[in-house]
């Protein structure tokens, strides 16, 4: 499955939160990341966040798509980060 992954965080946990995200996903823009992603792999994700954030003052969102076939990605200004493959 794509998923797309978002995260606003405190500033003491970014960095954590940056680095396992890196491990599963292509970082995109500050605080997004993106990519295809197994469901084994998401729940590892998942717990591995899960462990890192405080749930009541953090926030991640995750979209998940089945498939990517009739999407499309605009970007106006510069590409940050990520692959040369987008959304």
């Amino acid at each position: 499955m794509f998923v797309i992954l978002v995260y606003d965080v405190e500033q003491k946990r970014v960095a954590k939160v940056l680095k396992t995200c890196r491990k599963y996903l292509y970082w995109v823009q500050n605080s997004v990341f993106e990519g295809e992603i197994t469901e084994a792999n998401l729940i590892k994700l998942k717990t591995e966040l899960m462990g890192i954030i405080d749930e009541e003052k953090d926030s991640i969102i995750i979209y998940r798509f089945r498939t990517t076939k009739y999407s499309a990605v605009e970007i106006i200004g510069i590409q940050k980060g990520g692959q040369d493959m987008f959304l």
